[in-house]
């Protein structure tokens, strides 16, 4: 350990601390910019300058190391001046449009400016006035905000090792820009969106559609529909100032009613239709020496990313399509007939963690129901502005049901929000239907928590199942890497693009510490816990569709609707 003085606290932190977390650890806030704290170090910004006593110069407090005995100041005029100086001319370089800006309120940048007392720049303002790069249906760069962090870059290159990011230029003249390209649509990019949770300030964002949204609502010939993914509720929660999970579901319908959705139902219901044709996929692959190891294939990020780096792999993916196509093929087809509504007239609209779910939607095979199967894609920070903007108090707000039909769920349905989650769901399944008995515990716990890569066996009647779980892109990469080697020793295998699961979704409130996204998978489980059904193939609306409408799972319906097939990407980067 080494002690240290901080603001005259002292501390004793381990070695090798910096100064930033020798400040953390006595409470002191130091401000930073380009530091993350999932991150490596940049020391780009040196907007955390402190001074050491004994050294003339500022020193970087996310970079340097304390030493026994150091005496660090944090708050004195010259830290302060200084500060205040780095800030002046970052913002001499960005845009002053704060008011139009995704990021107001929730920008690194306009909050230290803030917390400064920046008020007029002594500095000549100097935008760069470089174009937005409008290409992909998901995300949006506007490089003219970008304050050359590099967090975006690490997100995408390290974490997820898609590398469609990168440095051109220095100096001045330095600028983060797509690879391959001017475009992200000409780069890699598989729109994870974890770009955007990287970033401090507004330079990559969602492409916000909600003036659609509202326009649909506005017209008397549409019949507005949504669906709410698995992990939505626990993260609007957030955005409507209540603490994750906090907000019940019953009244989040509620609101989606009050701001004039006509029927809200739940991709819940999909989620446990997909584990009946996945797990029946599973079964079929194992029994008759089908493809293996099998891929999950419910996160479009994920499937961006094997058909474009991986695309000799494609024929492992399940061909199931993810809960939100399935949904949105079935309220167009099974659900029209059930309501009496002319498909024609149906707005199908979803409410995604996820960003990729936009590109995935607006894919030209998703039209089984002979029209484009999901019309627009909100993320929960759409929903969450939709709410502020609408004025609701959702702590008075009554409660109100979801539509009839294509709303009832089970547990197994809940944890698909989570890594860990569908595979989980999947065996419940897929045991009670192998071993023809009741699973006595459903808690799959070796499926739970964060590490990057899981792995077990499941005896299914003396068939010894092995299956891995993934999440984040770089871990995914080393399991593909295995499978494309010829040495997976896997059956089945749950990838997801964001870490965390769609908790930590590209559309999901932005959070830059994995704290929160423990919170809101530990909400998950807990909501799982409580409910009487936990398990995908007792829901009894997903018999009835069967029953009424499929006939059974992997069935002639069930191909035309709920299954579909991939592209090979990587030869438009060759």
């Amino acid at each position: 350990m080494v002690n240290v003085t901080v603001d005259g606290i002292k501390v004793s932190v381990p070695d090798n601390s910096t100064i930033l977390q020798a400040a953390e650890a006595v409470g002191i806030n130091v401000p930073t910019l380009c530091y993350h704290p999932d991150q490596s170090v940049k020391a780009n910004c040196r907007v955390c300058v402190c001074e050491v006593e004994g050294n003339r110069l500022l020193q970087a407090a996310c970079s340097q190391p304390v030493f026994e005995g150091m005496v660090v100041k944090t708050r004195t005029p010259k830290v302060i001046e200084a500060r205040k100086t780095i800030l002046e001319m970052i913002l001499a370089h960005h845009p002053q449009d704060c008011l139009n800006c995704l990021r107001n309120e929730n920008c690194e940048l306009q909050s230290l400016a803030a917390e400064y007392f920046i008020r007029d720049n002594p500095f000549e303002l100097k935008v760069r006035g470089l174009a937005k790069d409008l290409s992909t249906p998901s995300l949006f760069r506007d490089p003219d905000k970008c304050v050359l962090c590099r967090r975006c870059i690490e997100a995408c290159s390290v974490i997820q090792t898609v590398d469609a990011l990168g440095i051109e230029n220095r100096g001045n003249h330095a600028m983060v820009v797509p690879s391959l390209g001017k475009n992200l649509s000409d780069s890699p990019c598989i729109m994870c969106g974890q770009c955007i949770h990287a970033c401090p300030v507004g330079a990559i964002g969602e492409v916000e559609e909600i003036d659609k949204l509202l326009a649909a609502i506005a017209d008397p010939n549409k019949v507005v529909v949504t669906q709410i993914a698995p992990a939505v509720r626990l993260a609007v929660s957030e955005e409507v100032g209540l603490l994750t999970g906090d907000l019940p579901m019953e009244v989040f319908v509620a609101g989606l009613k009050q701001v004039g959705f006509d029927h809200v139902l739940h991709t819940n219901f999909t989620a446990d239709l997909t584990i009946m044709e996945e797990g029946n996929e599973l079964l079929s692959r194992l029994q008759n020496g089908g493809k293996l190891p099998m891929f999950t294939s419910c996160s479009p990020g994920w499937i961006n990313f094997a058909e474009t780096f991986y695309p000799d792999l494609l024929d492992n993916l399940s061909t199931c399509k993810s809960p939100q196509q399935m949904f949105g093929a079935l309220v167009k087809t099974y659900w029209a007939e059930k309501m009496n509504i002319p498909a024609e007239n149906i707005y199908s609209v979803s409410i995604m963690p996820c960003v990729a779910k936009k590109f995935e939607a607006a894919r030209p095979e998703m039209n089984a129901s002979g029209y484009r199967d999901v019309d627009l894609v909100l993320t929960t920070r759409e929903v969450g502005r939709l709410f502020r903007m609408s004025g609701i108090d959702f702590k008075k707000l009554p409660a109100q049901p979801f539509s009839p039909w294509m709303s009832e769920y089970t547990g197994a349905a809940v944890i698909f929000g989570a890594t860990g989650g569908v595979m989980e769901a999947a065996l419940r399944t897929v045991y009670e239907v192998v071993m023809e008995e009741t699973l006595g515990d459903l808690n799959f716990t070796f499926a739970r928590g964060f590490e990057g890569i899981k792995e077990a066996e499941v005896d299914l009647k003396g068939t010894k199942v092995k299956v891995a779980i993934a999440h984040g892109l770089g871990h995914a990469r080393q399991l593909m890497d295995q499978v494309r080697a010829g040495q997976s020793p896997y059956h089945f295998i749950e990838i997801m693009a964001c870490p965390g699961g769609c908790i930590g979704g590209g559309g999901q409130p932005i959070t830059k510490r994995n704290a929160k996204r423990l919170e809101r998978i530990e909400a998950i489980y807990e909501e799982d816990q409580a409910m009487e059904a936990r398990k995908s193939h007792i829901n009894k609306e997903v018999q009835a569709l069967y029953a009424e409408y499929l006939e059974k799972p992997l069935g002639h319906k069930s191909h035309e609707l709920l299954h579909t097939h991939y592209h090979d990407k990587h030869k438009k980067f060759l």
